[in-house]
């Protein structure tokens, strides 16, 4: 459903880019994927800037001293899902906390140090917008110790392996309940840093690379063609790492 009014529990539900030059990367995202925006104040003179697509909420944009995008996933008790954490051999770096009125989360690092996100909404769901072109569609961790993730995210998330057959090879997705949020799978080229690679839909994946380039993004990776449509994965000016996708059907 493009249109989300609510997430299910282990669902991504809301991604954000921390950054080194925000005033930048507002206009390089809302170029690219044709985001607007509204600054929000927060904390010591802070600013998170909400970004819109055709009026809904899609993403987020934030200072910080380096450049990385970031997954949240949806849970109904933050502190429930973060006293798990360490136990599975993970690390809470902050939180339990509430954010204003909006909801509580926790930041966290998983046993291969990968850092992700829980948000417990509040009045912000998350994206009320994904799936559609200019709006978050995927995440898929990237990973060694692929063994060690898989058992940590379903102590913590109850996200559970599906392996299925995508053009004749296994991917290894990771369910929410009946529904696949996310795969896993291990670095692609050597050096690759392990993380939670985001996902943007869009239309024409060598349109949208062309423009990305244009407005001084580099190529990590393809345009290649999958059996589930056509991907890329691209580097921000300010060094965020992303990827697009134009989604094609489901996998079977």
């Amino acid at each position: 459903m493009p249109q989300r009014t609510a997430y299910s529990q282990g669902t991504p539900n809301w991604v954000d880019l921390q950054t080194t030059d925000p005033a930048a990367a507002k206009s390089f995202y809302g170029g690219l994927f044709g985001w607007e925006f509204t600054d929000l104040d927060g904390p010591h003179g802070s600013v998170y800037s909400m970004a819109l697509k055709d009026g809904a909420v899609v993403a987020a944009i934030a200072s910080d001293d380096a450049a990385r995008w970031n997954t949240y996933f949806a849970v109904s008790d933050a502190d429930a899902v973060a006293a798990k954490i360490e136990p599975a051999g993970g690390k809470v770096l902050a939180g339990p906390m509430d954010v204003m009125d909006a909801g509580r989360m926790a930041f966290a690092e998983d046993p291969n140090g990968v850092t992700f996100a829980v948000w417990q909404a509040k009045n912000h769901i998350g994206a009320s917008l994904v799936n559609e072109p200019g709006s978050f569609i995927w995440s898929e961790l990237m990973t060694e110790g692929i063994d060690a993730a898989l058992a940590f995210y379903e102590e913590v998330l109850g996200l559970t392996k599906n392996v299925v057959d995508l053009g004749g090879s296994p991917f290894t997705g990771l369910n929410a309940g009946e529904t696949m949020i996310g795969g896993i799978h291990a670095p692609t080229m050597e050096g690759a840093a392990s993380r939670w690679i985001v996902y943007f839909s869009v239309a024409d994946v060598d349109a949208t690379v062309a423009l990305a380039k244009e407005l001084g993004a580099t190529t990590v990776h393809g345009p290649v063609d999958t059996p589930v449509g056509p991907l890329a994965a691209l580097r921000d000016p300010q060094g965020g790492s992303f990827s697009v996708w134009a989604y094609n059907g489901p996998v079977s």
